[in-house]
């Protein structure tokens, strides 16, 4: 299998996020993404494709913003990394803002997402990884792996949260689109749901998302993902979420995923896209899963055995002493 990675996605390392009512240090650090290269014995660079299929899938305005945050933040004469603090829960329209704080809000839906000035180039880079596993698969490959760091599921058009900036996930799936892909899917097995590739894709009937994640009621990001989404417009009845109460195991994920791929198979994707986080795993530090190790190469045997071309790209896992191992297990069922 093809493996994408991109030295650049390294840089960006905010010091702090806010969580749970106080700042504690940031846990989507580069060591995670160092630690999935030792294990699964490094990745090929990805060729670079420029924006346009970032800009296929994200607002003009919100990429510029990415771009430009770090020196309005500075030139304001804030310290630190940049950090929202208001955000329009009512009345969110595109109002002409200049002052750095109420742009932080605008394009963000949490504190627990800090922008540097390395943010851009990381989830740049990131992208471009997800473009190049996914150009591998409309290639021929019957899969490919995009270390995609930082990672993306949470990112919506216009808006960043829960350490994403990018959408790799959506910008994979448009990509295939764009190059002649009928119907496309998105599997979604991250301890989180991905509000922002539900979002995305909300009103779209030609790429279906499911999600199986944290039940919402009890685990970020809240708000999205609970089971009567299910889309509208074109889009209605192509999303599909499966939230899970804390504490589930292998056994039992595995026969939810199930759901979730017989529902990919009535829907005949041309491509399928696994936004794959390993903070399932029974020890990672933010999240009340119990997956082993071994469970995800069963995960991933299952997908594998549907025989769809499949672009992994990359989400969560925290608990960076394991993920490698975790990683190399579900890489290893295709």
């Amino acid at each position: 299998m093809k493996r994408y990675f991109a030295p650049a996605q390294l840089t960006h390392a905010p010091i702090r996020e806010l969580h749970n009512g106080g700042f504690t240090a940031y846990a989507e650090v580069p060591s995670r993404a160092e630690a999935i290269l030792a294990a699964i014995g490094g990745a090929h660079l990805p060729e670079e494709r420029g924006e346009a299929p970032i800009l296929a899938v994200h607002d003009a305005g919100y990429v510029a913003f990415l771009k430009e945050a770090p020196a309005m933040w500075r030139d304001a004469g804030r310290p630190g990394d940049a950090i929202p603090y208001a955000f329009p829960v009512v009345g969110r329209r595109p109002l002409t803002l200049d002052r750095i704080d109420a742009l932080m809000g605008r394009y963000s839906f949490d504190a627990t997402t800090p922008i540097t000035p390395d943010s851009w180039t990381s989830s740049y880079w990131s992208a471009q990884t997800a473009l190049a596993a996914t150009h591998a698969v409309l290639d021929g490959e019957r899969a490919a792996f995009a270390l995609c760091r930082p990672p993306g599921h949470h990112a919506g058009a216009d808006y960043c949260g829960g350490y994403c900036h990018l959408n790799t996930a959506a910008i994979a799936a448009q990509a295939a689109r764009d190059a002649g892909v009928e119907r496309v899917a998105i599997l979604d097995i991250d301890y989180h749901h991905g509000n922002g590739t539900q979002d995305i894709f909300w009103t779209r009937g030609d790429v279906f998302y499911a999600s199986l994640h944290a039940d919402p009621r009890s685990d970020y990001p809240f708000y999205w993902g609970h089971a009567d989404e299910t889309g509208e417009g074109e889009g209605a009845g192509t999303t599909l979420n499966l939230p899970l109460p804390q504490g589930t195991d292998g056994a039992a994920f595995r026969a939810a995923q199930a759901r979730a791929l017989d529902a990919i198979a009535a829907f005949a994707p041309g491509v399928l896209v696994v936004s794959f986080g390993a903070d399932t795993w029974k020890g990672d530090p933010i999240s009340r899963f119990s997956l082993e190790t071994a469970d995800y190469r069963v995960l991933a045997e299952d997908i594998a055995a549907r025989g769809w071309p499949t672009v992994i790209v990359m989400e969560g896992g925290y608990a960076v002493d394991a993920l490698g191992a975790n990683v190399a297990s579900f890489l290893a069922g295709f």
